[in-house]
């Protein structure tokens, strides 16, 4: 009987109709995993690490975070795999085309990251995105056909990275510094962990041992 399930199952999953619909479930069920397996790990690790308070509150902080972080990334996925295929049917070629991911990813991000008040496990997905998304587009512009001149790529090439990580060390210091109020909430606390907390010991134990 359990082989036969499975059977029937594997025919259900396997079935070219409906091959569309589940890959759109298949993204929301890894766009959920994968936001837990990430997110879990490191609110685990930040929490315990800078937040003071009962056991309970901190595991319902580390749940709360990793649940929103999962959720998001399922919905994201649900959305942009549902307008790519509406996309692609509705066109008069019936295939997927450059403008279609586009659109697809603008509401995407606009209906899960945009809308409302932001928390901070959407900011820092975002971020992470952006950034990757600057670097994606800087490499690209020095690639055979890019935006910049061939005589200048190799020298972009040689000295882009040292100059972006120079330029963003030295940024992020002096936000810090002097406009602490505009830096992101956990940015901001290993920040003070590192370069404030420092500055202050009352006793061997607290200068080298443990921070307070």
């Amino acid at each position: 009987m359990a082989d036969h399930d499975q059977e029937s199952l594997d025919r259900i999953a396997l079935d070219p109709q409906l091959a569309d619909l589940f890959s759109i479930l298949k993204g929301a069920r890894n766009g959920f995993t994968y936001g837990a397996k990430i997110r879990f790990p490191h609110a685990l690790v930040m929490v315990f690490l800078f937040r003071s308070g009962p056991l309970q509150e901190k595991l319902r902080i580390i749940l709360k975070a990793t649940f929103q972080h999962a959720r998001n990334l399922a919905t994201f996925a649900t959305v942009y795999k549902s307008v790519l295929l509406l996309l692609r049917t509705t066109s008069t070629k019936g295939t997927e085309s450059s403008p279609h991911t586009f659109v697809a990813g603008l509401l995407g991000g606009y209906m899960v990251f945009g809308r409302g008040i932001q928390s901070s496990v959407n900011q820092q997905i975002v971020i992470y995105v952006f950034a990757r998304v600057v670097l994606a587009l800087a490499r690209l512009s020095v690639q055979k056909g890019g935006a910049i001149p061939r005589d200048l790529r190799e020298r972009v090439t040689n000295n882009a990275w040292p100059v972006f990580a120079a330029l963003s060390w030295a940024s992020v210091m002096w936000l810090y510094r002097w406009h602490p109020e505009t830096i992101q909430p956990s940015l901001k606390s290993s920040m003070k962990y590192i370069y404030v907390d420092s500055n202050h010991w009352d006793s061997f134990k607290t200068l080298l041992l443990r921070n307070k």
